[in-house]
C-alpha cells in the first residue's frame, strides 16, 4: 500500500473530470458557463427550488473555497447575466444570490449533463460501494480540516 498516492489518483480523476465537463453535450449552448460557474447554479437551483436562501458565505463554505474567491466567481457570474444579488430583508447588509432568467433557462441543459455525468462517474457501483466512497470522501475532508 505503500506505493499507492490518493492524492495523486484524487489529482487525476479531477483532471479528468475537468476535461469531460468542458466537453458537454450542450456546451455550446451554455459556452459562458465554466465548469465552477455550473457547479454553483446546480447549487442553487438545488437550494433555491427547496426555499432555502443562499449567501455569499453559504457558497464559500459548501465549495470550501476562500471569500476572494467566491467573491470573484460571483462577480464574474453576474457580469454575465447569470445571477443577482438582492438585499436580505431581514438584514440589509447581507445579499441572497438568484439565479436570472437566463441561467434558469441554462439550468435544465446543464443538469441533463451533470446527471449524465454522474451515471458515467459511478457505472459499476453498488449502493454500497457508493455510500462507502461518500464516507472515504468526508474521512479525508475531515483530515484536513484539522491541519
Amino acid at each position: 500500500m505503500q506505493n499507492i498516492r490518493i492524492g495523486l489518483e484524487l489529482r487525476t480523476l479531477n483532471n479528468m473530470i475537468r476535461r469531460r465537463c468542458d466537453f458537454s453535450s450542450h456546451k455550446k449552448k451554455i459556452q459562458t458557463i465554466t465548469g465552477n460557474n455550473g457547479w454553483i447554479i446546480g447549487f442553487l437551483a438545488e437550494n433555491t427550488g427547496a426555499g432555502r436562501s443562499v449567501y455569499q458565505k453559504t457558497i464559500e463554505e459548501h465549495f470550501n473555497i476562500t471569500r476572494a474567491a467566491a467573491s470573484n466567481a460571483l462577480s464574474l457570474m453576474e457580469q454575465k447575466g447569470l445571477i443577482t444579488r438582492i438585499a436580505d430583508t431581514q438584514d440589509g447588509r447581507r445579499k441572497k444570490i438568484v439565479l436570472t432568467k437566463k441561467a434558469e433557462q441554462l439550468k435544465e441543459l446543464m443538469k441533463e449533463d451533470f446527471d449524465l455525468f454522474e451515471a458515467t462517474l459511478t457505472k459499476g457501483f453498488s449502493d454500497e460501494e457508493l455510500r462507502m466512497l461518500y464516507g472515504f470522501f468526508q474521512k479525508m475532508k475531515d483530515n484536513l480540516q484539522d491541519k
